[in-house]
């Protein structure tokens, strides 16, 4: 019950001769400097399988208006081969790993994971360094700040089922020492 989290599309290639993946997974920040976060897929997900295989993949940040293909990858996790043709998202590359993108998403975080641990009963975690990271224009100002207000970002509520939209700002890391210039 802590809200919100992440709404991430997490992308990896497919098993050579089958569709690349894009999976729901909970996703959590480790490590601002260096970039690190973290990812908990189920053993019954593929997306644990090619993370394993590929030890590369992109976290796709997803907007508001992609609400219901976010729910279409996330209510047919290991049921379809092609879940980017099922839900209408256009399959792009990255710039730095092997492994695809979401066009649509306005940030992709390119990840090669460092290290893995199995959480009994039904889970394995993958931590992973942020290799690269590329915005649309519009979703960060010229310094690489995220411009939250123009940007339809949104987060699952976890105890609830729920999605919210970012909301308003409430204030900034730093603020009670007069710093506005941390982005972690």
């Amino acid at each position: 019950m802590i809200p919100p989290c992440p709404a991430i599309l997490l992308t990896v290639n497919g098993r050579p001769g089958d569709p690349d993946e894009i999976s729901v997974l909970w996703t959590f920040v480790v490590n601002g400097d260096p970039p690190q976060i973290g990812v908990s897929a189920g053993f019954e997900h593929q997306a644990r399988e090619l993370l394993e295989l590929h030890d590369e993949f992109v976290l796709n940040v997803p907007l508001a208006s992609m609400i219901e293909a976010f729910d279409t990858v996330d209510m047919n996790s290991s049921r379809v081969a092609d879940k980017f043709e099922l839900s209408g998202l256009t399959r792009g590359a990255a710039s730095v790993v092997a492994a695809p993108t979401v066009e649509e998403s306005p940030v992709h975080c390119e990840c090669r994971t460092i290290a893995s641990l199995e959480v009994p009963p039904v889970r394995k975690l993958f931590i992973a360094e942020v290799v690269a990271t590329t915005a649309l224009e519009g979703a960060v100002d010229d310094g690489g700040r995220l411009i939250v207000p123009d940007v339809d970002f949104f987060g699952m509520t976890a105890g609830s089922g729920e999605h919210y939209t970012m909301g308003r700002r409430v204030g900034n890391i730093g603020m009670t020492v007069g710093r506005n210039d941390i982005k972690y």
